[in-house]
C-alpha cells in the first residue's frame, strides 16, 4: 500500500516540476547562445538624370540582368585598404547585389527619360529591337592617401537584334568608370558616393544610347 502511494506521489511531483525544469533548460541554452546584432542595409538613392532636348524613339529596348565580376558578386560592402587587401563590414551590407542594383536603376532612369517608347527588364517576354547587356567590374570603397572614394565600373554592350550577323548586332561596347570621393568614414558616405557615381554613369549611358540610335 505504501509503495503504491510513493509511486503515485513521484509521478505527481514530476508533473508539477516539469514546467520549471523546462524553463531552466531554455534559459540555460539562451545564456550560452551568441547575441544577435542589427545589420544595416544600404541601397543606391538618387533622382533620375534630367536631360534637356533628348530624342525620343519608337523602338523598344530590353535591359538584361547585369553580370558581376566574382569578387564583387556579393551584398557585402567591400573595402580596399591596401595592395591585395579587401575587407568587408559584418554590420553593414548592400540591400541587393551590385548587378541587380545597377540594372534596376538604369531601367528606371531609361523609363523616366523617355528615350525609347518602352523599356522592359530581362524577365519580360515583350519582343524588342534593342538589347542592353552589362557587367559590374568594380563596386567598392578605395582608401588612399588623398581620401576615400567610391569606385563603380560598368561594362555595357548595346545590340541591334534585327541584324542577322553576330558582329553587326553589336552597336557599341564601352566601359564606364566613375571614382567619387567623399570625406566621412561611414557606410552611409560610401552609399552616397556610390549613388553619385551611378547617376553619372546612367546619364552618360543614356546620352550614348541616343547618339547610337540616331545613327541607325
Amino acid at each position: 500500500m505504501s509503495l503504491s502511494l510513493r509511486i503515485k506521489d513521484s509521478g505527481l511531483w514530476l508533473n508539477l516540476a516539469m514546467p520549471f525544469l523546462l524553463a531552466v533548460l531554455i534559459s540555460g541554452c539562451s545564456l550560452g547562445a551568441k547575441p544577435s546584432y542589427l545589420v544595416n542595409q544600404y541601397t543606391l538613392e538618387y533622382p533620375s538624370p534630367i536631360l534637356k532636348d533628348l530624342a525620343s524613339f519608337s523602338e523598344l529596348v530590353r535591359v538584361e540582368q547585369f553580370c558581376v565580376a566574382q569578387t564583387f558578386n556579393t551584398s557585402a560592402m567591400i573595402y580596399k585598404e591596401g595592395p591585395n587587401l579587401r575587407n568587408v563590414d559584418p554590420y553593414n551590407r548592400w540591400r541587393t547585389k551590385p548587378g541587380e542594383m545597377a540594372a534596376e536603376y538604369l531601367v528606371r532612369d531609361l523609363r523616366n527619360c523617355g528615350l525609347f517608347r518602352a523599356v522592359v527588364f530581362y524577365n519580360d517576354s515583350e519582343e524588342t529591337r534593342y538589347l542592353l547587356e552589362g557587367q559590374v567590374d568594380e563596386f567598392l570603397e578605395v582608401s588612399e592617401k588623398d581620401g576615400r572614394k567610391a569606385v563603380l565600373s560598368l561594362n555595357v554592350t548595346f545590340l541591334d537584334l534585327k541584324k542577322r550577323d553576330t558582329a553587326e548586332k553589336v552597336i557599341f561596347q564601352r566601359e564606364y568608370k566613375v571614382v567619387e570621393p567623399y570625406t566621412e568614414k561611414t557606410p552611409a558616405a560610401l552609399a552616397q558616393g556610390m549613388s553619385r557615381a551611378m547617376e553619372k554613369i546612367s546619364r552618360q549611358i543614356i546620352l550614348d544610347l541616343q547618339d547610337a540610335v540616331k545613327n541607325r
